[in-house]
């Protein structure tokens, strides 16, 4: 919005401060000011000239030379405006040297057809303050003499300040309540309304020049009407101009103007309907009918629905209630008989109206917001008021109010106590009413020290609390004097947790994966596809239903990103998030909620608060990284788990393994042969495998994704490993390979597992070297290769006395070993 300091100066008077203080000030009080631009600041030079005669150019037809005099001797100008005015007559001189921003250019002697121009005789476009017209600035006999400077005589200079209301104060979308708030900060006694009786009235009674009927008091609380007779439409005079200009509106006549005028300086919309083109002599406040056509003043057609509030005549709807006013009935230069609405309606209806239509404008703007219901007696007096004055109408005797349900005024109680409690600094009872009172806020005179009964005004719709008027005397005494305290405060989360969350992101980061940041928001259908587990935090107003609930797995952002990139032509994909679960409490030990965006409705344990579990999520997709010419693999589960297993010991120092699934339900969303759990020492700490292509399916995702889910708090609570010495062995090892076929159903974990058992003491390690699945392997199985090494026990504690193992003693075991396989796992010796 834009205010005129000008107009601030004569709503406060005494208001001596410069546009750049005042625009501290109103930041300070919560009104932003974005932006302070002055008008008129080049204009000092610019003078008022007298004509003293006109000759024709020798060379240019279309141009004239033209003698004026400034009171300091005659100048001759060259002009081309049509509207030059007879010797006599005054004009506006912008002499050499002047700069006009607006015309962009800085006056110098120059012939124009072998004529030089000693000045510029201005127009108002040239000048800034106007859209101009077809000719230059001309002044009324007298208005003026020779050589007075332009901005004495008229109000060309001003300093607008662009402020950037917030949507909960409609009461600073106009004048009087910006000064309002800077009264109040400054000590300053706001001027009161001007007259409001008419210059002149008629003897007609409005009610005999117009029925008013409002049949939607719910959408229209208050609908006000005045009227004013013989009225004569023309331009306005120069100071009303010129002030809407400044504030961005299209002057357009007197009439209309007025309601321009009003509206900026109450915020109170205002619409002039021509009352001979009302038909029926009567205003219905109405729903549309669905479908009804309607033309706005814009000259569009429209098609209104059941919801659309009109206002209509007797026949078919002459305005878009509260948005924008029909052409069958706007103010012509022949109309005589003036209609003045001035209504409150309810801010719902008119935001869904303009919504519909994509129509934004003033009106709609501020209904939308709430506009004063207590102020349209006030507004609807001024403006019958200044159209009798600018038009030299007589008002019609008499109001018209058709009255529904206004909102109930709102009471309230201020505790000084508690109002020093918020703001961190003492608050005296006398502060208080001091500053609410300068405000407009209404203080009963019998309140005690202790509590203050207070009366909202009308034009505060945003003070529902006592914290409201905590906050209005914090902003007018300053919100910079709030003292700055630490907060004494028990912290949600240990320092070691941040620590941990940190080097996780580092290692994961090192092992070549990309971080990526996801929404803690989730689409609880793509929860229950994963087999995460229910969402326990439902938001009660969410942005779509995509985003309705708080994500209880890290997978739905990680895999929604590999089927955006998917989507763009980006194959691979390894990507990693870390952040916070939030599940049920029976999952894990409390770590303290951190996300306050909703309520939490718990599915399981009510009145339980949920619990967040930090957490590790990687997916890998697409083709390895590769570098020769040859097409690289796809990434696989030995991709997943590799990069999961060293993760593990990086953080934590020991080694993970993996244990076979089985038909664990929380894993089905993972392919029933390439799942696992991670443990560490017999504790579960995440999970991997490869997605179900029915999940694959089912979000789209355009290929096979592994995945990887670690509970970062469950590695956490591991007790620290000590790293211990262990002695470089003296001693060869002895190493077998063997390669079993084995059903395809059989996880590798569960082979390794049955090599490792028989192998007993003497089996220092077992590693998978080899896959393969083809030709000469019989469908339905697989072929896995097997190292297993073989070393004295005694190599790691007592390497003095460690032997090296004979051949007869590592294929006896090698045996039993492969044997083992064969029994647990129905493994055959592929030879």
């Amino acid at each position: 919005m834009r205010v005129s300091l000008r107009w601030l100066r004569e709503l406060l008077p005494g208001l001596d401060r410069s546009a750049s203080e005042v625009g501290e000030l109103l930041t300070s009080l919560g009104l932003e000011v974005e932006a302070v631009r002055s008008i008129g600041a080049t204009l000092d030079p610019v003078v008022i000239a007298e004509v003293r005669g006109i000759e024709p150019h020798p060379k240019r037809d279309q141009l004239r030379l033209v003698r004026v005099e400034t009171g300091r001797g005659e100048q001759r100008v060259v002009c081309g405006a049509p509207n030059v005015p007879a010797p006599g007559g005054l004009v506006v001189l912008a002499p050499l040297g002047t700069e006009l921003p607006a015309a962009g250019l800085v006056l110098s002697a120059r012939e124009i057809g072998g004529v030089v121009s000693e000045g510029m005789l201005c127009s108002e476009s040239e000048l800034g303050i106007g859209d101009g017209g077809a000719g230059i600035l001309v002044l009324e006999p007298g208005q003026a003499r020779p050589g007075d400077r332009l901005v004495e005589v008229l109000p060309v200079t001003d300093s607008i300040l662009e402020l950037g209301i917030t949507p909960n104060r409609p009461d600073a979308l106009g004048h009087r309540g910006v000064a309002r708030d800077l009264g109040a900060k400054l000590g300053l006694v706001a001027a009161g309304p001007g007259p409001s009786e008419p210059l002149r009235w008629d003897d007609t009674p409005l009610d005999e020049l117009v029925a008013i009927e409002n049949r939607e008091p719910e959408r229209c609380p208050h609908y006000a009407a005045g009227g004013v007779v013989d009225v004569t439409v023309g331009p306005s005079p120069a100071w009303l101009r010129y002030r809407l200009h400044a504030l961005g509106v299209r002057p357009i006549s007197n009439v209309v103007d007025v309601t321009n005028l009003l509206l900026l300086e109450y915020g109170q919309p205002l619409h002039a309907f021509d009352l001979d083109l009302v038909r029926g002599s009567r205003i219905v406040v109405r729903r549309a009918g669905a479908g009804e056509p309607f033309v706005t003043l814009d000259g569009v057609q429209r098609t209104l629905d059941a919801d659309d509030l009109v206002i209509a005549d007797g026949s078919a709807p002459s305005a878009l209630a509260g948005v924008m006013g029909g052409e069958t009935s706007e103010i012509r230069a022949t109309t005589r008989r003036v209609l003045i609405e001035c209504a409150y309606f309810a801010p719902r209806g008119i935001r869904r109206t303009s919504r519909r239509h994509g129509l934004h404008t003033e009106s709609s703007h501020r209904f939308e917001r709430g506009v004063d219901p207590g102020a349209l007696g006030e507004v609807l007096a001024a403006a019958r008021r200044w159209i009798t004055e600018l038009g030299g109408g007589r008002a019609a005797r008499g109001e018209v109010h058709a009255r529904g349900a206004l909102p109930p005024p709102v009471e309230l109680t201020l505790r000084p106590a508690r109002a020093s409690s918020l703001l961190g600094r003492p608050v005296s009872a006398e502060e208080a009413r001091r500053t609410l009172g300068a405000l407009g806020f209404g203080v009963d005179a019998e309140s005690g020290e202790d509590a203050l009964h207070v009366r909202v005004p009308s034009w505060r719709p945003d003070v529902t609390l006592e914290a409201d008027l905590v906050e209005e005397v914090g902003r007018v005494a300053g919100l910079d004097g709030i003292p700055t305290v630490l907060p004494r405060i028990a912290p949600q989360r240990p320092l070691t947790s941040t620590t941990f969350e940190r080097a996780a992101v580092r290692e994961a980061a090192a092992l070549g994966l990309s971080e990526a940041l996801t929404y803690a928001f989730v689409d609880p259908k793509v929860l229950e596809a994963l087999a995460a587990p229910a969402p326990v935090v439902v938001l009660a107003n969410p942005m779509s239903e995509e985003r309705s609930v708080i994500r209880t797995s890290l997978l739905p952002g990680l895999l929604d990103a590999v089927a955006h990139a998917r989507r763009q032509g980006e194959r691979a994909s390894r990507l990693f998030a870390v952040g916070a679960r939030v599940v049920a409490p029976s999952e894990g030990p409390a770590r303290g909620p951190r996300v306050q965006a909703a309520r939490p409705r718990l599915a399981e344990d009510e009145g339980r608060l949920p619990q967040e579990r930090l957490s590790l999520a990687a997916v890998f997709a697409g083709p390895r990284p590769g570098w020769l010419a040859a097409k690289p693999p796809e990434v696989d589960l030995y991709d997943a788990k590799g990069t999961a297993l060293e993760l593990v010991e990086r953080l934590v120092g020991r080694r993970a393994e993996l244990k076979a699934s089985g038909s664990d339900e929380s894993l089905r969303h993972l392919h029933p042969r390439a799942r696992a759990e991670l443990c560490v020492e017999g504790a579960v700490v995440g999970r991997l495998g490869t997605l179900h292509p029915d999940v694959v399916d089912a979000l789209d995702l355009g290929g096979a994704v592994q995945v990887v889910e670690l509970d970062l708090d469950a590695l956490e609570s591991l007790q620290p490993h000590v790293p211990k010495y262990r002695p470089i062995p003296k001693r060869p090892a002895v190493a077998r390979d063997v390669a079993l076929v084995v059903p395809s159903t059989v996880p590798t974990a569960a082979v390794q597992a049955a090599l490792a058992d028989a192998g007993g003491e003497l089996c220092e390690s077992v590693q998978l070297f080899d896959v393969f699945e083809g030709s000469g392997i019989p469908a339905g199985r697989r072929s896995l290769a097997f190292r297993v090494v073989y070393r004295d026990p005694l190599a790691a504690r007592d390497p003095e006395r460690a032997r090296t193992l004979t051949d007869r003693e590592v294929d006896e075991r090698h045996a039993h070993v492969v044997q083992a396989a064969r029994d647990r796992t129905g493994a055959e010796l592929r030879e």
